[in-house]
């Protein structure tokens, strides 16, 4: 089939609809009484806090795109941005009602089961009405700034995704025409009020519910006709203007100011809003009917997460798990003398991500480190690591490349890369040669995620990956660009061919007879180029599997296009972040690790590294730890058809390669190994063609993150 064929509309599913499926899989979660009660509210709460960035980011940049006259450009699977926003709007306010089905319905009933109860003010009794006033008047009406919209007071600045009240207000004397107030909720309190114990009940009453009950105080003179809660979502997609900015970091750092300044994207106000506070709301915003979403609960559901910190009921909770932690081997006095016997490969959050920061930290303390370099791609506040390398900043030379582009993350990052400007890494031995240390991975240097993402990590001194990794740093910080960084792939210097020469040879293995498989697990796959060659590769007799988290624009199982394809997602406990690739190269198979996912913005606009795990005792682990219990996972599997659509693997439809009835959670599975827990099942049969040769594979068993020793 020729080459253009192959990139035909319909062999692409849309990404947007595609991001909008993986939310509603994360609602599935939700929704699913199989995870514990406080679970399903947090799996509800990220829902929220997931949509929020799709309509400030990826529903704004559509209509960028339309208002920019790029409207009659048609995407890949031939839509053009107008028909996606049209269909994307219904697909969306569908989900939402979805949304608030699941809370209304479904949570906040089982909440009162378990005496957690949402009330009203009209459920309040009168010492709980005594405690209100006493908690209105001492904490909440100091921190309030109540405005009335007239000729004198323009319409206030509502921030980005603030919640706000308005109030339909007319004056007692003389009052003819209706005032809108507004009045935004404090950020700095709690958005559930926590009222006294009743029988041992915990009950909790939404904070905009108190300032309503007491707007008459706020708005003095004027009788409070009707009131609602808001919520606006601004456009918050960074108009870089580089070329007329002293620095990018000058750049970065206006456009944060202007960010809560940005066109209204989404109005969100309770259904029961006055009519005539919506039309005043949608004339100041300049709101078309379809970003209007009247919803029945809480304008923002992204703090109902805070209950899942509050509520100390662990039995409603996932069951707490102890990592495994990095103990030092064979006798060696630093974890740079194992480094040194021995390549390490973490499996996080399996493996405590402390052996990474106690790996950083050693580096700044140990007065043979003469320099060290990192990237920082996510930070977290009060970061151990930043905490490191700033103390190592004053005894030796370190230079820290920041990630100031990183989205939703620009203001953290700004403000460690002015602590850290830049910085520089390599360790004296004893022997007086200079050796360096390299720590490469599939996430991000952030602790607190690490807890609940699954990456990898690889502590290692091969000479051939450290140097390759200078070569990096000098690329970063200097724009020194090289052929190729051998056994690094680089973007945007060679990624996206990298992969797609990977994916060609195996179509070249297959097409000679030789045996041939691809596996990949990445967070999205949207590239046209790497989606072109994995049909190319299909088409010539290579089987695929492929987990991808989230967004997937590929189209599996088209005869004679894609038919030896299939996609799996996984949403669990933990979020699937580790990038993973694995091919089987003619029996001789390899495994690369990497952090960039296969879309155009990783590959061709940010700067990412994929490298080649060479030993194979540590490909070992990855097969093991990560390939055979996800392929075989049935518990958090949902399985991409044909038609777009996502199912189950336990439906029909889903071809599923483990026996009828057998179920099997590769995360729990893992968790087990990880505390050492005996008598769990053996991880299912996988499917054949992905059977690993016996010099990537052991008993079957996840190795429990033991060091390997390095070639």
């Amino acid at each position: 089939m020729a080459n253009h064929q192959l990139t035909e509309p319909q062999h692409f599913l849309n990404r947007h609809f595609s991001w909008l499926q993986f939310n509603e899989r994360v609602l599935e979660e939700a929704r699913d009484q199989n995870n514990p009660l406080l679970e399903r509210l947090k799996f509800l709460a990220i829902t929220a806090s997931n949509l929020d960035e799709f309509v400030e980011v990826r529903v704004a940049g559509i209509l960028q795109q339309v208002e920019h006259g790029k409207a009659v450009d048609p995407g890949p699977d031939g839509r053009t941005p107008p028909q996606v926003l049209t269909e994307l709007a219904a697909k969306i306010h569908e989900f939402v009602k979805s949304q608030y089905d699941c809370w209304r319905d479904e949570l906040v009933p089982a909440l009162a089961e378990e005496s957690i109860r949402i009330v009203t003010l009209k459920d309040l009794n009168a010492a709980d009405r005594e405690y209100i006033e006493s908690f209105y008047r001492k904490s909440i009406e100091p921190l309030l700034t109540p405005v009335t919209v007239d000729p004198a007071h323009p319409f206030p600045h509502v921030l980005n995704k603030a919640l706000c009240l308005a109030f339909l207000l007319r004056r007692k004397r003389r009052g003819v025409v209706p005032y809108l107030g507004v009045v935004t909720v404090p950020r700095a309190l709690p958005r559930l009020v926590l009222l006294p114990s009743d029988n041992g009940a915990v009950k909790y009453v939404f904070l905009s519910d108190v300032i309503q009950a007491f707007a008459d105080r706020l708005y003095h003179g004027y009788e409070v006709l009707s009131a609602a809660g808001f919520r606006v979502t601004r456009n918050s997609n960074l108009y870089m203007e580089e070329e007329e900015s002293r620095s990018i970091m000058d750049s970065v750092d206006a456009q944060l100011h202007r960010r809560r300044k940005g066109e209204a994207v989404r109005l969100e106000i309770e259904a029961s809003a006055n009519q005539e506070i919506i039309d005043r709301l949608v004339l100041n915003f300049r709101l078309e009917p379809w970003q209007i979403f009247r919803v029945d609960g809480p304008p923002n559901l992204t703090r109902v997460s805070y209950l899942y910190d509050q509520v100390a009921r662990p039995d409603l909770k996932f069951r707490p798990f102890v990592p495994r932690e990095l103990a030092l081997k064979s006798g060696a006095s630093s974890i740079f003398e194992q480094v040194r016997k021995r390549e390490i490969l973490l499996h996080h959050p399996y493996d405590s991500y402390s052996a990474v920061v106690r790996f950083i930290e050693s580096a700044a303390k140990d007065p043979d480190v003469l320099s060290i370099k990192q990237t920082l791609y996510r930070t977290s506040d009060n970061s151990p690591i930043v905490r490191a390398l700033i103390d190592a900043a004053a005894r030796k030379e370190v230079a820290v490349v920041v990630e100031l582009k990183a989205r939703f993350d620009e203001a953290s990052n700004i403000r460690w890369s002015r602590n850290l400007q830049l910085m520089l890494i390599a360790r004296r031995e004893a022997d007086g040669q200079i050796r360096q240390y390299a720590h490469m991975g599939t996430g991000n240097y952030n602790p607190s995620t690490a807890r609940f993402y699954t990456d990898l990590s690889l502590l290692t001194s091969d000479p051939h990956i450290t140097h390759s990794v200078h070569q990096v740093f000098n690329y970063l910080t200097a724009y020194s660009e090289r052929p190729n960084y051998t056994p690094l792939f680089v973007a945007p210097l060679n990624l996206g061919k990298n992969c797609e020469h990977l994916i060609d040879r195996e179509a070249e293995h297959a097409r000679a007879g030789k045996k041939s498989f691809i596996f990949a697990k990445v967070n999205s796959l949207l590239d046209e180029k790497i989606i072109a060659a994995l049909y190319r590769a299909s088409q010539a007799g290579v089987n695929i599997e492929l987990i991808v988290r989230g967004g997937c624009a590929l189209r599996p199982g088209v005869r004679g296009i894609s038919s030896r394809i299939r996609v799996r997602s996984v949403i669990g406990r933990f979020l699937e972040h580790s990038r993973i690739f694995v091919f089987g190269n003619g029996g001789k198979p390899e495994v690369y690790l990497g952090s960039a996912d296969w879309m155009r913005r990783n590959i061709y606009e940010r700067v990412e590294v994929m490298f080649h795990l060479k030993n194979p005792v540590l490909c070992n682990q990855v097969v093991t730890e990560v390939v055979e219990p996800y392929l075989a996972d049935t518990d958090k599997t949902r399985i991409l058809l044909e038609d777009g659509n996502y199912v189950r693997s336990n439906d029909p439809r889903a071809m599923r390669h483990v026996k009828n009835g057998f179920h099997f959670n590769a995360q729990e599975f893992l968790i087990g190994f990880a505390e050492g827990r005996e008598g769990l099942n053996e991880i299912p049969a996988v499917p054949r063609f992905l059977k690993i040769p016996a010099i990537l594979r052991s008993n079957g068993k996840p190795s429990n993150g033991v060091p390997a020793k390095s070639k």
